[in-house]
C-alpha cells in the first residue's frame, strides 16, 4: 500500500526560492526519482518558520523507511537540525474523492 513520508527540519529556505537553484538541489532532486518506490514528492518550506522539507508518495511502507534513513542521514551532513519525519497510510478511497494524485 502506498504511504505518504513528511519530513521537515530548520534549514535556510532561502536555496528554495531564488531564481537560479543550486546544482547540488538539482542534482539531489534528481536523484530522488531513481529511489526505490518512489512516486512523486513536493517540496516545501515556510519562510517564517524557518523550516524547509517535502512531502513524499512512495509505494510502500519499506521503501519509505529506508528513504528515510538515508536522507535523514545526508540532511545531517548538510547541517540540518531538529528533523522531524512522519510515515502516514493513506485512505486512498477518501483521498481520490478529494482528487489525490496516488491512483
Amino acid at each position: 500500500m502506498r504511504v505518504l513520508l513528511q519530513v521537515d527540519f530548520v534549514f535556510s529556505p532561502d536555496a528554495l526560492t531564488g531564481a537560479a537553484l543550486p546544482a547540488p538541489l538539482l542534482e539531489l532532486a534528481d536523484s530522488i526519482n531513481r529511489e526505490p518506490g518512489f512516486v512523486w514528492k513536493v517540496w516545501t518550506f515556510s519562510e517564517a518558520a524557518g523550516r524547509s522539507g517535502g512531502i513524499y508518495l512512495f509505494e510502500n511502507r519499506g521503501d519509505a523507511e529506508q528513504y528515510l534513513a538515508k536522507h535523514w542521514l545526508r540532511l545531517s551532513e548538510m547541517g540540518a537540525t531538529d528533523i522531524r519525519s512522519f510515515i502516514f497510510d493513506i485512505s486512498e478511497p477518501l483521498s481520490l474523492i478529494n482528487h489525490a494524485p496516488i491512483a
